[in-house]
């Protein structure tokens, strides 16, 4: 909402000294969202003024239209004569009135004028647009044409009110009354402590029997629905200075009188308006839901398929207007059109004045649907104030009286739904609870009172309702206006006391020990929306009976496309790296650390906290009870060069043991024993795919999986060649590991490195025979790492030979090379009878 703080002085005497960021500051303190304010004709200077041309001569040999022009700008340019102007604008002729603009002046974006040659002419200033101003676009993108009344050298800056400060103000859901200069005069009063002049004050005769028919077949759409007509209006009358000013100075586009008036009043009292061309209204104007599938064609061209929730304004002739949407192309008002021969001005002489209050729910949804925000539409899905239609109707007319020379019909409709004020019945003390100071009693119902509440009781208060403030459904609502009145900046700030010794959990700690460990390894992270669509398990190839097809969706997702909470975390990690490939950084490594969200199997339901009080233990583990299951996860992804070539050597690609190195980090930092074996799972190639396990409760049990992604799933997701991944549970991983990770124990003996290289089946995991060895080592066995696996005619044909590194060493003493060579041994006979390993070269 742009508020011209011209106009907001007309409604609260302001004092002579403010400034805009004054009444900025103010109204943020009262709660609204002041985003800028806007200086108009900042830089401006004189002199600007009012002339008439009074000779065009058209100079020809120009690539464009050029006139070569006289212009009286009386004793303005200190001589009388007619000032000589070059102008390239076709939209004016001899005898008009025009802005004019002399040498020494300065327009708006430091644009100093002065006297120069151009086209072989000399101009001795400009005729100007509305644009060169800083006016904003009237519709005709040529010269202001102004109304003849105005004298020659009057001052135009002052004319055309090109000096003023404007607010721009973002209007929260709940501020829907400050869509109006009326809301916000009333909240700029309030946070002054002056009195409010209030536009909507009229006198509006009763409704009668002889006005307009109206017949409402949807009360519950439509609870209020008021019709004025007036005659006689002259199709040439054009809008005066100050009413397309203030509509522009709103960000509104002048378009003819009868829609100017009532846009015009639409921003003076928030309640939006319609003009029907009389003649083009057939019979009874009705209000009812739409035809499933009825066509209609609204003001801007477009014909449009209504659906059975839409409601719809009618005739005779079906539907003539879209409630609280847009009107109808079939009774628009006709634009003046002056007949070349005769000179005589045709047009609408005849309107029909709507001023209804419609369900807002209803007019979100049709809004949304159809994709048509309107002016109108924003202000009834925040809320009119339903009380103000037959002021809105009132004043629409009297301008349309004052301003187009028409005459007021004696018959007044109005339909109205029977109903009743809202009243909130609230403890005098509750805003105290709410805000943790106390206000009392006296404070409570002033503060109340000056958003027009009327307040009646003692320690329990009644509180009647303003009908402009929708928002106000419970006594916290109540609560909240008297706390943002007194000043959101006067609230204690306590800070909570924290017990001493407890520090991080240990999960927390688990957490930051892996995002360093990561980090370390080289791995960026990157965060992602928790928000997914289910098309993305195909891309991963899960099977349809997957867990992870078990999701969780919102009722209101950010996107339609994503409206699901997230069960893996690698659909986010790969489109991080996606992009990043396609914008040419190559060798990428990314890891997450996130929530992700397992539906429970019966679905809870949430319950609402109180905020007046603590929630009681019964009431948090019921909330906790209705959430979905939100174990944390960690995964890596990996793709281009994992170390660089250079002079120290030729670097090497990322590769699926990239993948399983960094879980094995991870289950270092958890303190956890981890199993790598040959796995196969969705998204990984079966022949490079490793599935972690951990021993929980003395059952294996699988965490997680890592390798190399399949060729489909690469091309399906549009990710680079042979890009790995890793994704793993850290909770269970934390809990694989027990206690606090413990420092090793360096023992000052030396070690004892025993090799040995044993051929096995080449469809036997690494893995198996690496566990047999351990086994076999017994508690003298340090370290195991294999170094080497070697195929070829050597070792047979469907053989492969793995070569170890075994570690020995004893806490108390020095290893004889007697005992190192036989804890190898049985390490080799233990792999040997599990496994069908045998010494290379035995």
């Amino acid at each position: 909402m742009r508020v011209p703080l011209s106009w907001l002085r007309e409604y609260v005497d302001l004092p002579a000294g403010e400034t805009g960021r004054d009444v900025a500051a103010k109204l943020v303190d009262a709660g609204l969202e002041v985003e800028t304010v806007e200086q108009l004709g900042g830089g401006l200077k004189g002199p600007l003024v009012v002339g008439q041309v009074l000779t065009i001569e058209e100079l020809e040999g120009f690539r464009k239209p050029i006139r070569f022009c006289t212009v009286d700008v009386g004793s303005a340019n200190g001589t009388g004569e007619p000032q000589e102007i070059v102008c390239g604008a076709r939209n004016f002729a001899v005898g008009d009135k025009v802005v004019v603009v002399l040498p020494g002046a300065v327009l708006p974006g430091d644009f100093a004028i002065a006297s120069r040659k151009t086209y072989g002419r000399t101009s001795h200033g400009m005729i100007c647009s509305g644009d060169e101003l800083g006016m904003g676009d009237d519709g005709t993108h040529g010269i202001i044409v102004l109304p003849p009344e105005h004298e020659v050298g009057t001052d135009a800056i002052e004319l055309l009110q090109l000096v003023d400060e404007v607010l721009d103000i973002d209007i929260t859901p709940d501020r829907g009354y400050c869509m109006s200069m009326r809301g916000v005069a009333r909240e700029a009063a309030t946070a002054y402590g002056l009195p409010l002049r209030d536009p909507a004050l009229l006198d509006v005769p009763a409704p009668n029997s002889y006005g307009y028919p109206v017949k409402v077949d949807d009360p519950a759409g439509c609870d209020r629905f008021t019709a004025r007509t007036v005659t006689g209006l002259d199709p040439d009358a054009r809008s005066p200075i100050w009413l397309t000013r203030r509509l522009q100075k709103a960000g509104m586009r002048p378009i003819s009188l009868a829609v100017d008036i009532t846009n015009y009043v639409m921003l003076e009292l928030g309640q939006p308006l319609h003009a029907y061309d009389r003649a083009s209204v057939e019979g009874t104007i009705g209000v009812r839901r739409a035809e499933q599938g009825e066509k209609f064609t609204t003001l801007d061209g477009v014909k449009r398929t209504l659906d059975a929730e839409d409601l719809v304004i009618t005739d005779n002739s079906g539907p003539i207007g879209l409630a609280g949407v847009m009107g109808g192309a079939n009774t628009e008002i006709a634009d003046s059109v002056t007949d070349p021969e005769t000179g005589q001005v045709t047009g609408t002489t005849d309107v029909v004045i709507e001023a209804a209050h419609f369900d807002s729910v209803s007019i979100s949804r049709t809004a949304r649907r159809l994709k048509l925000s309107s002016e109108a539409s924003k202000r009834f899905e925040r809320g009119v104030d339903p009380q103000a239609a037959a002021a809105a109707a009132q004043r629409t007319v009297d301008l349309l009286v004052l301003l187009a020379g028409g005459t007021a019909e004696a018959g007044v409709t109005e339909v109205i739904a029977p109903g009743a004020p809202r009243t909130i019945a609230m403890p005098a003390d509750h805003p105290d609870r709410v805000a943790g100071m106390e206000y009392g009693r006296e404070t409570v119902v002033r503060r109340l009172q000056e958003i027009g509440c009327d307040v009646y009781g003692q320690d329990e208060l009644v509180v009647t309702v303003p009908s402009w403030r929708p928002d106000l459904a419970a006594p916290n609502d109540l609560a909240e206006e008297v706390i943002r009145l007194e000043g959101y900046g006067n609230l204690p700030s306590t800070l909570p006391q924290v017990p001493s010794g407890r520090g991080l959990t240990a999960r927390q700690q688990l957490h930051r020990r892996v995002g360093r460990a990561l980090a370390g390894a080289g791995y960026v992270e990157a965060l992602s929306y928790p928000f997914i669509g289910e098309g993305v398990f195909d891309q991963l190839q899960l099977p349809a009976h997957d867990v992870a097809r078990q999701v969780v969706k919102l009722v209101n997702p950010i996107s339609d496309e994503e409206p699901a909470l997230r069960t893996t975390l690698l659909p986010g990690l790969l489109g991080a790296l996606r992009r990043n490939d396609s914008r040419g950084s190559h060798d990428l490594a990314l890891f997450e650390t996130g929530s992700v969200f397992r539906a429970a199997a019966q679905p809870g339901v949430a319950v609402r906290l109180p905020v007046d009080r603590r929630p009681t233990d019964e009431e948090i583990a019921t909330l906790n009870a209705a959430l979905p299951a939100q174990p944390r996860y960690a995964a890596v992804v990996l793709a281009g060069a994992r170390e660089q070539a250079g002079w120290w050597g030729k670097g090497r690609p990322a590769d699926w043991a990239d993948a399983v190195q960094a879980a094995r980090a991870l289950a270092v930092e958890a303190g956890a024993e981890l199993v790598v074996r040959q796995g196969q799972y969705g998204p990984w190639h079966p022949g490079r795919c490793a599935e972690l396990v951990v021993t929980l409760g003395g059952v294996e049990q699988v965490m997680g999986h890592a390798g190399e992604l399949h060729p489909r799933v690469v091309k399906a997701m549009g990710l680079p060649a042979r890009t790995s991944a890793m994704e793993l549970d850290l909770d269970r991983l934390a809990e694989a590991g027990g206690e606090a990770l413990r420092a090793p124990r360096i023992s000052s003996f030396p070690v004892a490195t025993q090799d040995v290289a044993l051929i096995v089946d080449a469809s036997v995991p690494a893995s198996s025979v690496e566990a047999a060895l351990r086994k076999g080592a017994g508690e003298l066995l340090e370290s195991l790492r294999l170094f080497d696996v070697f195929t070829g005619e050597q070792v047979g044909e469907g053989k492969k030979s793995l070569a170890y590194a075994l570690r020995f060493r004893a806490a108390d003493r020095t290893l004889t090379a007697e005992e190192s060579t036989a804890a190898r041994d049985a390490a080799v006979a233990l792999a040997g009878e599990r496994t069908g390993a045998v010494l290379r070269g035995a």
